[in-house]
């Protein structure tokens, strides 16, 4: 029969050894958490583009900006400020078959906007820009919610997509939005 003192001493000795290797996982997690937290605020990832929040104004986030513009080569921006609790425009059009690519920012807190039924679906953080490109095959009206909870009123913010085809497009105008800004 085995001595209890030496299996005891057997057992300390391999629970030691655990702690060690599993003391040693915990400080290499952190590290690791650290390092990527520094080199993440220093260098954010590819495709995001940051702006000064209380600078949006100044920016091509203007308010004779906003809305949808037409570029070359059938394309299309539009540009959306997301505000506690609106979007502004609120109402937004495009041409149906259109490569669509949505420019968005917030001054204030975390937005969400996605369109039902597509793959329109991004996170607006205040103090970069969302990009997200699109096209819409089939006209009619679309409903985007705000989908990230942003405050008492949040339950209200909605904007209106309207996807017409191209001869229902404003007549001589390369900027456009339905709610009449």
């Amino acid at each position: 029969m085995a001595d209890p003192t030496a299996q005891a001493a057997r057992i300390a000795h391999q629970e030691r050894r655990w702690s060690l290797v599993m003391g040693g996982v915990g400080i290499a997690m952190t590290l690791f958490i650290a390092a990527t937290s520094l080199i993440f605020l220093s260098h954010p990832p590819s495709n995001v583009e940051r702006i000064d929040p209380d600078r949006i104004h100044l920016s091509e986030f203007n308010e004779a900006n906003l809305g949808t513009e037409l570029g070359t080569g059938g394309t299309a921006i539009v540009r959306v400020v997301a505000r506690q609790y609106n979007f502004d425009p609120a109402c937004l059009i495009v041409p149906v078959g259109t490569l669509v690519t949505f420019r968005m920012t917030a001054p204030d807190v975390i937005h969400g906007a996605m369109i039902p039924t597509t793959n329109f679906n991004t996170m607006i953080v205040p103090g970069y820009v969302a990009k997200v490109t699109t096209r819409f095959d089939r006209p009619g009206v679309y409903r985007m919610p705000c989908h990230e909870f942003c405050g008492l009123g949040h339950h209200g913010m909605w904007a209106e997509m309207r996807v017409v085809e191209p001869n229902d497009w404003p007549l001589n105008s390369r900027r456009a939005r339905c709610d009449g800004g």
